[in-house]
């Protein structure tokens, strides 16, 4: 029997959302261990879950409650960039190096935002087109869920010429 990446995203899921610090599975051609890191350490302070998260200059024209933050207020024109898996967030490819991006950065369609580590394997968030990031949705080394809210862009201006 074989595993899928589907199948092990879901199953880090299920060991995510239980009390488990480690979880072992063998079977006859593959074994699968997983350890939670940091098991017991405390989780940082969020908002109450039904506290929306404002962004600047947001109506409600769009809401979504993607993560424990709580909702996020996306205002005309604004999107967004959500977690393709579930894993560790990093926001820059080592820690003495500067994270990809800031709020406030103007990126281009197809350049890296973020990091997200799965069992020491990392996948490169890149910018669906171009915008300025106006929110980021996780801190640095924090386990995100697939569907996350990792960044909220607006389209960047025009510059005249």
């Amino acid at each position: 029997m074989t595993l899928r990446y589907e199948e092990i995203a879901e199953i880090l899921k299920i060991i995510d959302s239980s009390n488990c610090d480690e979880v072992s599975i063998e079977t006859g051609e593959i074994k699968l261990f997983v350890r939670r890191t940091g098991a017991g350490a405390v989780e940082a302070t969020r908002p109450p879950s039904g506290e929306p998260v404002r962004l600047a200059g947001a109506s409600e024209i769009k809401t979504r409650s993607p993560s424990p933050a709580g909702t996020i207020v996306l205002a005309a024109g604004q999107f967004e960039i959500t977690a393709p898996m579930v894993g560790t967030f990093y926001r820059a490819p080592s820690p003495e190096t500067p994270p990809f991006v800031e709020i406030g950065s103007v990126v281009k369609k197809g350049q890296p935002l973020c990091l997200i580590e799965v069992m020491k394997l990392f996948t490169t968030v890149y910018a669906e087109q171009d915008g300025r990031v106006v929110h980021v949705g996780a801190e640095n080394g924090e386990l995100v869920e697939y569907g996350r809210t990792l960044f909220v862009l607006e389209p960047a201006m025009e510059q005249p010429a």
